[in-house]
């Protein structure tokens, strides 16, 4: 009897993998199709045509927030993880499938560089998953919207387009953009709408938003840039002092750059412009009242109506408070009483004046106080010129360093007094156009001439010999009169002599008389005399009329001539 062999578990081996084309069929790890056989529950029933049948949840063969629809009979394409696991089943997946057929059509979409379609279904990290027909892309939080988005739920599981910024097989990357597809078609859209648009025309826009220097408006799909200098012929500080986000606006088109696709808009354009005839208005030198509107280093800005300014130089804002910064003087919101200085129609400019307003505190003290009369005031500080005295009326005058004391000048004068001192002085001069005023102390001496008189210097003349009597004798020389009741002046220790021991006024005493020569006067027309001068002036007629010294004849031969010439005419 022939002897019947058992096959072994390597002969079962091998008989299973003839059946099955090897040890997997080659199904493993590929992507082939089935068809659905049953439906049960949540599973459909797929036979690839292998022994054993393959289960797949339906929802792997729905979109993200849909039903599957499927149904038995239909043909699908799965993946195949194993070809049979510990409980003899297929094991297949729908996802993986989609998954792998997804990749290819996306790498040869993004190589063309073309849309494609998904479904935004969940939230990660910094943005969103997307669901690219199988394959799960990453949508960046910034490429969502052209504008930021604070709530994205309108926007999940809806299918919309996308475009692939970058892909990455190998590590299974795809990063896509819908902001990307909004600005394309936003430009689209914005080419067509501009070209239906004209500079001049008058449009309705919705404000959409807000900034410091003005407003974008809503064209019906194109922004419009209002700025805030176009809303109104008034001063407008911020744009929300006129407009709102949401308002609708009645606007004109300014400008249009169609290169760049940028248009300026207008709201005052559509107001009469209060700046028609105002030079008519507001003629120069008309008083008028206002409101301080706004206040600079420069000066200060006065609304006369509504969308017309003046400026007030910061020069035309007192008479009296100078280099002090604007807003020391006026406020805003501050009523104002002011003069047109010049208006400029063309420069759309109005200058007006806040002194002007007021009375001039130089010609009320020229009023009040004409040449001549006598004041007090507080001694403001010393230049190299002279002191500065204040005066009534918040005015100053100055006191020149010539007209301090007599017979004293320079630092030696300014020493004579100090800041804060009350002085009496007289007024010299006032010129209101220059807003000066000229003050005098050594005019009220005692014997000091009368301010603006003549009378009394009339008669004499400069180089003019005259006798002078000693009024009051002092360390720096003698003040001296001419004649009985002449003119006073002052004869300097130098100019009393020739020789250092001449030049001593103590040789002098009060009442004394004797002859001296006019040099000179000064800006309060009072005399200055010499005896030097006299002297010299004397010895060079004397040296003319009888003789030269150089002929052999002494001096003292000369004035001996002259002398005996002058006892003989006596």
């Amino acid at each position: 009897m022939a002897s019947t062999a058992f096959p072994t578990r390597d002969d079962f081996a091998a008989m299973l993998d003839d059946s099955l084309g090897g040890a997997d069929g080659g199904f493993e790890g590929r992507v082939v199709k089935g068809t659905v056989t049953n439906i049960e529950n949540d599973l459909a029933v797929i036979d690839i045509g292998l022994k054993s049948e393959g289960r797949v949840p339906l929802r792997e063969f729905a979109m993200p927030g849909q039903k599957a629809d499927i149904k038995v009979g239909d043909e699908v394409e799965v993946y195949v993880d194993r070809v049979e696991n510990a409980n003899g089943e297929t094991m297949l997946s729908r996802d993986r499938a989609r998954r792998e057929a997804a990749w290819d059509r996306l790498e040869e979409e993004f190589n063309k560089e073309t849309r494609v379609e998904g479904v935004i279904f969940g939230r990660v990290k910094g943005g969103f998953t997307v669901d690219l027909g199988g394959a799960v892309a990453f949508l960046p939080g910034s490429q969502v919207d052209i504008r930021p988005v604070r709530d994205v739920a309108p926007l999940m599981d809806l299918p919309q387009p996308f475009q692939i910024l970058k892909m990455d097989r190998r590590r299974g990357n795809i990063v896509v953009s819908r902001r990307a597809i909004l600005e394309e078609t936003r430009a689209e859209q914005r080419s067509g709408l501009i070209q239906n648009l004209e500079e001049g025309q008058i449009i309705e826009g919705a404000v959409k938003n807000i900034t410091d220097y003005g407003a974008f408006v809503d064209l019906g799909g194109i922004d419009g840039l209002l700025h805030v200098t176009d809303m109104s012929y008034k001063r407008v500080n911020h744009p929300s002092e006129v407009i709102n986000i949401g308002d609708t606006v009645k606007v004109q088109i300014i400008r249009i750059n169609r290169d760049t696709q940028r248009i300026s808009l207008g709201m005052k354009q559509l107001e009469s412009d209060p700046w028609e005839g105002v030079a008519a208005k507001y003629p120069v030198g008309a008083k008028l009242s206002g409101t301080v509107t706004n206040i600079t280093d420069y000066g200060a800005f006065v609304e006369l109506e509504p969308g017309i300014e003046g400026l007030v130089h910061v020069s035309e804002m007192s008479w009296v408070k100078k280099n002090v910064h604007p807003g020391k003087i006026v406020s805003t919101s501050q009523e104002v009483d002011v003069i047109v200085l010049e208006v400029d129609s063309d420069k759309r400019r109005i200058s007006l004046g806040l002194k002007q307003a007021q009375s001039n505190p130089w010609g009320a003290f020229a009023d009040a106080h004409p040449v001549g009369s006598v004041v007090e005031g507080e001694v403001k500080n010393a230049t190299e010129f002279g002191l500065f005295v204040g005066l009534p009326g918040d005015v100053d005058g100055m006191v020149h360093m010539s007209d301090i004391a007599w017979g004293i000048s320079g630092e030696e004068a300014l020493h004579l007094h100090r800041k804060g001192e009350s002085v009496q002085v007289v007024v010299l001069d006032v010129d209101v156009e220059k807003e000066r005023i000229s003050l005098g102390i050594k005019q009220l001496e005692k014997g000091a001439p009368a301010v603006g008189a003549t009378t009394t210097t009339s008669t004499l003349k400069k180089n003019e010999t005259t006798t002078v009597t000693v009024l009051e004798v002092r360390d720096n020389g003698l003040e001296v009169q001419a004649g009985e009741d002449g003119a006073t002046g002052f004869i300097k220790r130098a100019d009393l002599g020739r020789d250092r021991d001449e030049q001593r006024p103590e040789r002098y005493q009060v009442g004394q008389k004797f002859d001296a020569l006019v040099i000179g006067f000064d800006r309060s027309k009072k005399p200055s005399f010499s005896i030097k001068a006299l002297q010299i002036a004397e010895e060079k007629e004397a040296v003319a009329q009888y003789g030269s010294s150089d002929s052999g004849a002494s001096l003292g031969d000369i004035l001996g001539e002259a002398l005996k010439a002058t006892t003989k005419k006596d």
